[in-house]
């Protein structure tokens, strides 16, 4: 049988999931500054070229860092909530 975890609280929950959230929205403005300063970068090194290079290369580093944010602060979440620790692991010999 599962254990408790404390997502099973409504109101830890609800405080949980601000702070990832919130953590969202500071990774999703340090994502913009990035991609505003490699596009400028690159606007440097490589002057007028096609708009498409410049589309393709904020999309892939926006997309690659905001997933990445997502994917470990969904880990965070999981781990410090003690929601990992509420599984049932039928291969455990110490699970009661």
């Amino acid at each position: 049988m599962p254990r408790f975890s404390n997502l099973d609280d409504p109101e830890y929950a609800r405080f949980a999931w601000r702070r990832y959230w919130r953590v969202m929205g500071w990774m999703a403005a340090a994502t913009a500054l990035a991609v505003v300063s490699i596009l400028g970068v690159l606007f440097m090194l490589h002057g007028t070229v096609s708009i498409h290079m410049y589309i393709a290369a904020a999309l892939g580093i926006g997309f690659t860092m905001l997933l990445t944010a997502a994917l470990m602060g969904l880990v965070f979440l999981s781990s410090g909530t003690g929601h990992d620790e509420s599984i049932d692991d039928a291969l455990d010999p110490e699970s009661p």
